[in-house]
């Protein structure tokens, strides 16, 4: 390797030039003993120097091996033994060398030769140095100078300073100075080599740098690509997050504004029913205060007739002259003890408060007390003067006999023609009997319709059955969306039921279903709707009174293109609500309490028979809706012909409620939901024919209505009442609330 420099080559030059003077005899040829001393050279640690990479990162100086101390092999020592040591002590042959000594630099033309030579000659003078020491452990050459040790390799041989000029000595032989010339210039053509090398490895170098540069560039150049891509994607997913966000935010704003109206319509619903509250509030205050006023005038007619009855008592009066004293004395002692408690009632009243109702019952007991009172008084004072008449009767006996007889049986025919007026004068106790067959014959129509479906009303396959439900459905489930909400919708709900009662086939459920698919289908439809409708009428309208005008509407439409319907819907209301005939089913004998509740319309299940409220409510619901149904027409039917169950019907079954007997509590109930339903539109039809029955009933018909009610049933009593009298004053009834109007048929 090159970097080991001018020492190692020195020392070879000089071990050659030991092995090729002539003045030296060696026992072998000199050929044999130079490649010996070349092959001792290569095997010495100095010649197995190598290029350490990593010298940089140790710290070491480049040339440190090389500055080392040159040793040679344990084989260079039989070399110089066989030097011949008599050789070296021949001082002629020193001398007569030196001439040739002298003459051979004369030949060198540079001064790069004569430095070498030089140093061969103090070589060649150390010889016997040398000698002297083959014997060392350590089988190397003396040490070089420090200044040999301390050359770079790339420097040049005329650059090493010329040691001190030895003595002069005689110029080496003509072979040792060609041997000396060709290690020269096989020194300077390593050298050119090593610079060579050099160059070669500097451009490499270079390049290496320019190729590393480049890639490094080219690595800056997609750093910068991929930083400005990061860059981008950074910015788009915060310009995305951004866009998220915003999207969230206008959500979070549409939520908000949603909840915002959420709230603005429960509170405006709030507000509603809080009205509503007021005004019911208000409604029954209104209402308190009538029944108070009306409480407040009945008691004045109370204590008016009691102080009236308190003066048959006194003793003046005509009536008891024929009275015992002490009698007369009690019975008026305890009309005076009356007529206080009735004026301790009043007494409260004058305060500004109106007589509550055990007020008014403390005065009817007094009342109902002071009748019993002028009742006893008149019996007594009649079994007085029967007592004179017997006395008188038993001394005219005799002679009146006769005359006392004829006198009593024409007192017994008069009797008997009283009673027979009063029969005559008397209301009915049962409809009339055309109403009678009529009614009889809706319910036999009904009874035959329900027999003709037996089969489809029982199915025996899976098929049948839910055939039968989803008919079922088709006819029940529209009546059940009949409300106010629009005219259009009616007009939808219509045609549904329509085109079901005409076997063509309806989606109900998101099924497909016809009347057609069975033969008893159209039957079992029209039952089941008609008793739909009357069951709108028993539970929605009795709860809601303005539902019976839509509801209403579409039944008399529907009566009018299927009257088989309509006979079913009255046959189903009949039966609900006998009152609607009107008819008062007798008790006949053997028939049980609760089967005979259940035909005057009562509800009667295991728990029990219901409360009266509850069956006047639905009593009230069917009454209104009938009502409604009689005055109202199918606004896109056919006008041409008359209306199938129309006012004429509602005339018939006022005019024959007023005929028969009243009862408590029911009787005045569906007076006044009929007449607020359909008074007004009676009072348009019949006119001054209308005022008269209103009048009959008020004046007539009202006192009896009263006196088959008691005192814990009077609110339904006095509503007709005030009804009668608000309309009879104002010649006016006012249209029901929930009429639909001409706006409604256009939304």
């Amino acid at each position: 390797m090159f970097p080991v420099g001018l020492s190692f080559c020195e020392s070879v030059w000089r071990l050659l030039l030991l092995a090729t003077d002539r003045r030296f005899h060696f026992t072998m040829p000199s050929e044999n003993l130079r490649w010996e001393t070349l092959e001792a050279l290569k095997n010495s640690p100095k010649g197995q120097v190598t290029f350490d990479p990593y010298w940089s990162e140790r710290g070491e100086h480049i040339l440190a091996g090389c500055k080392e101390t040159p040793s040679l092999s344990s084989h260079s020592a039989v070399i110089l033994e066989r030097i011949d040591s008599r050789s070296l002590n021949k001082s002629s042959f020193l001398d007569s060398s030196s001439i040739d000594f002298e003459e051979k630099p004369a030949s060198v033309s540079s001064s790069e030769s004569t430095a070498d030579l030089n140093s061969k000659i103090s070589f060649l003078s150390s010889a016997p140095s040398l000698k002297n020491q083959p014997k060392d452990v350590s089988g190397s050459l003396p040490k070089l100078s420090d200044e040999t040790r301390g050359e770079s390799p790339e420097a040049d041989v005329s650059e090493v300073p010329a040691p001190p000029s030895p003595p002069p000595i005689s110029l080496l032989s003509p072979r040792a100075m060609e041997t000396a010339g060709h290690i020269i210039r096989f020194q300077k053509k390593q050298q050119e080599k090593a610079k060579v090398a050099l160059q070669e490895r500097q451009a490499l170098q270079e390049k290496l740098v320019e190729s590393v540069a480049s890639t490094e560039l080219e690595h800056l150049k997609r750093f910068e690509e991929m930083k400005e891509l990061k860059q981008r994607q950074e910015f788009q997913s915060i310009r995305d997050m951004i866009d998220r966000e915003t999207k969230e935010s206008m959500g979070r704003q549409e939520k908000l504004k949603e909840e915002q109206r959420h709230r603005i319509k429960i509170l405006n619903l709030r507000v509603r029913e809080l009205e509503q509250q007021r005004h019911r509030e208000a409604e029954l205050e209104k209402q308190r205060q009538a029944e108070g006023r009306e409480r407040l005038r009945s008691l004045n007619s109370i204590q008016e007739e009691i102080l009236q009855l308190n003066q048959l008592l006194e003793p003046s009066a005509q009536a008891n002259a024929h009275l015992p004293a002490a009698s007369l004395a009690s019975h008026s002692l305890r009309g005076n003890q009356l007529c206080s408690q009735v004026s301790e009632v009043v007494r409260k009243t004058a305060e500004g408060e109106f007589p509550s109702v055990e007020d008014m019952a403390v005065a009817e007991r007094a009342l109902c007390e002071m009748r019993s009172v002028i009742r006893q008084m008149g019996e007594e004072a009649d079994r007085v003067q029967e007592k004179k008449k017997k006395d008188q009767e038993q001394e005219e006996e005799r002679r009146k006999q006769e005359a006392l007889q004829a006198q009593q049986e024409a007192q017994k025919k008069a009797e008997q023609a009283a009673k027979e007026k009063e029969l005559r004068k008397g209301l009915q106790n049962n409809a009339e009997e055309s109403t009678m067959k009529w009614y009889k014959e809706l319910q036999n129509s009904a009874a035959q319709c329900a027999q003709s479906f037996e089969q489809l009303n029982s199915p025996k396959d899976a098929q049948t059955k839910k055939l039968k439900l989803e008919l079922q459905k088709a006819a029940t489930i529209p009546v059940s969306q009949i409300s106010t909400n629009s005219g259009s919708q009616l007009r939808e709900i219509f045609d549904r039921i329509d085109k079901l009662l005409s076997g063509r086939a309806v989606v109900s459920g998101g099924k497909s279903v016809s009347a057609s698919q069975h033969p008893q289908g159209l039957e079992f439809v029209a039952y089941k709707l008609a008793e739909k409708f009357v069951k709108q009428g028993e539970e929605e309208v009795a709860s809601h009174h303005e539902a019976a005008f839509p509801i209403g509407v579409v039944a008399s439409g529907i009566w009018e293109l299927h009257p088989q319907v309509g006979d079913l819907i009255l046959a189903h209301l009949h039966k609900k609500c006998p009152y609607s005939v009107p008819h008062y089913p007798p008790m006949k004998d053997g028939t049980p309490v609760e089967e005979y509740q259940k035909i005057l319309g009562y509800r009667v299940d295991d728990c029990g028979v219901e409360g009266q409220d509850s069956f006047l409510k639905r009593m009230s619901g069917m009454i209104r809706l009938y009502a409604a149904v009689i005055q109202l027409r199918w606004p896109y039917g056919s006008k041409q012909g008359s209306v199938p169950h129309g006012l004429n019907h509602g005339w018939r079954w006022l005019a024959q409620m007023l005929n028969m007997e009243p009862l408590a509590d029911i009787t005045a109930t569906l007076l006044f939901d009929f007449l607020e339903v359909c008074g007004n539109a009676l009072m348009k039809q019949y006119q001054g024919q209308f005022w008269k029955l209103i009048l009959l009933l008020k004046d007539e018909y009202f006192p009896r209505i009263e006196a088959v009610t008691s005192s814990g049933e009077m609110g339904s009593v006095i509503r007709l009442k005030q009804f009668l009298e608000t309309s009879l004053k104002s010649r006016q009834i006012s249209p029901p609330k929930g009429q639909l109007s001409a706006t409604f048929w256009r939304s």
